[in-house]
Formats: C-alpha cells, structure tokens, sequence
C-alpha cells in the first residue's frame, strides 16, 4: 500500500482513476469547502472516508504538508519502455510524439516540478531510471500537484539502452547539456522526439550524452552557466509546446523530416 497526501494529488488520483484507492483520512479539525467537495467525490467513488486528528494524520504521511487529507492507495502498474513506443491516450491521431528521459535526477521535488511540466506541456510519457534517481515518493507526487498520476511513466534499467529502442521507433533522442552546440529555440521540436535531462549539478553521463542524436543548451546571460533541472526542463518543454501547437494548425507547414526520411532510422 501507498501513501498520497495533499489535495491535489488525491484529487488528481481520483480523477484519473488509475489508482485503486483503500481508504482516505481526513483532518477531524478542517472544515471548509474544499475539504467538503473532496470527500464527497470520495464518497462518489465508493471510497470509504475517515476521520483522524491532524497529528495523526501528520504522523502516517511523515510530513506536515499533508493539507489534511492522506490517501492510502494500490501501487500504479509499472511501464516498460515497449509501453511509450505507442502513442499515449491524449495523443491525437498522427500527431508527432514528445517523450522526457530523465539520467538520475535525484531531488523529489525536482522529479515532481518536471512531472507538472512535463504534463502540462502535452508530454506523451516519462522515463525515469531505476537505480540513482528519486522515486515516485509522496514528496514528488505532491510537488507534482497531482500531474504523476495523469503521466505514464516507465522504469528502465539501463537508459541508454531504453533510448537506442526509442531511436529504432524513429524517435530523435535531444539531450539538453550546458556545452550543448545548438541552442534550444533554434531546434525543430515538430517531428518524434525525447528530450533526456541530466543529474542536478552533473548533467548527463557521458555514455547517454553520446548516444543523443542533438544536444541543445539554453544560452545564459549573467555569471551562472546553467539552471536548475527542473526550470531548464520548464523552458524547453514548454518551447517544444509551442512549436507542437503551431504546427498544428490549418496553414502551419510540414513536421520535420524523421530519422528514417533522414537516412538515421533503423
């Protein structure tokens, strides 16, 4: 059994309904309405509701950020990388793919901002490391707001050999590096894609670094080199976003060429 706290990630958990939840506490001493609309769409649900003082609450969630609600919850199902080689449910039809590859980001609340990011910038799936990298903790999914749960996202072992089964699905691997040679707006984010982002503090290893088809920086005009991951990854997604969404429209030219148009494919 898991542990969610906070309102948004069990209102999230709800509304996605992936999640098989047991039971939910609540803080016997809140009483407003958003707290009220909460538990009746628990209720809704058919999941049973109970009442606890907050230091109980705080006690089980082992933080104090618990906003009076905790949730216990069946673990999601665990995706292979074969599970991201189709496009997800939110993907329109014929509509090129936008993937995120994570190498070892480690701070939970990194891992939960990027998640957010990553789903609001129309990303089809998350890659996330098994070994060296946070966990889908209460902490991330919290920092999330609930983003984790709407995500599919899979654990691999071995991320440069996930990202060489993604380039033989005819899907450009962009790693962002501060010595990156092209800089991130200059870059067509139209056709299939993943954009893989390094370890706070070190970047990307040099094994996956090498196995990227382009590696793009975001030019930086004051004295720090680089940005925190999270934030970096904000930028180009959402800059991603942005050139996805013009080229959709009605008199927006064709999508960029793929690897196999390319002669890059497999």
């Amino acid at each position: 059994m898991e542990v969610l706290y906070g309102l948004h990630p069990v209102e999230e958990a709800l509304k996605a309904g992936r999640r098989r939840f047991d039971h939910v506490l609540v803080a016997q001493e809140r009483h407003d309405a958003r707290l009220e609309q909460l538990v009746a769409q628990c209720r809704q649900a058919g999941v049973r509701v109970r009442q606890e003082s907050r230091e109980q609450l705080t006690l089980v969630a082992q933080a104090p950020a618990h906003q009076g609600v905790v949730a216990f919850v069946h673990p999601q199902e665990s995706l292979s990388i074969e599970d991201l080689f189709e496009p997800g449910p939110q993907t329109k039809s014929g509509a090129a793919r936008l993937l995120l590859a994570l190498d070892g980001v480690e701070d939970p609340q990194n891992l939960g901002a990027l998640l957010r990011v990553a789903d609001g910038a129309g990303v089809d799936g998350v890659i996330l490391t098994e070994r060296r990298s946070a966990p889908l903790s209460p902490v991330a999914v919290k920092a999330s707001a609930g983003a984790a749960e709407h995500l599919r996202i899979a654990r691999v072992v071995n991320l440069v050999r996930a990202l060489e089964e993604l380039k033989r699905q005819n899907i450009w691997i962009i790693g962002l590096d501060e010595r990156g040679s092209t800089d991130y707006d200059k870059f067509d984010f139209t056709g299939n894609c993943v954009l893989v982002l390094g370890r706070e503090g070190a970047g990307l290893h040099d094994l996956v670094r090498r196995t990227c088809d382009h590696l793009l920086r975001i030019p930086m005009a004051g004295g720090v080199s680089s940005l925190n991951v999270s934030t970096a990854g904000a930028v180009v997604l959402y800059e991603a976003f942005r050139q996805r969404r013009n080229a959709a429209l009605p008199d927006a030219p064709a999508a960029s060429k793929t690897r196999k148009q390319k002669g890059l494919g497999s």
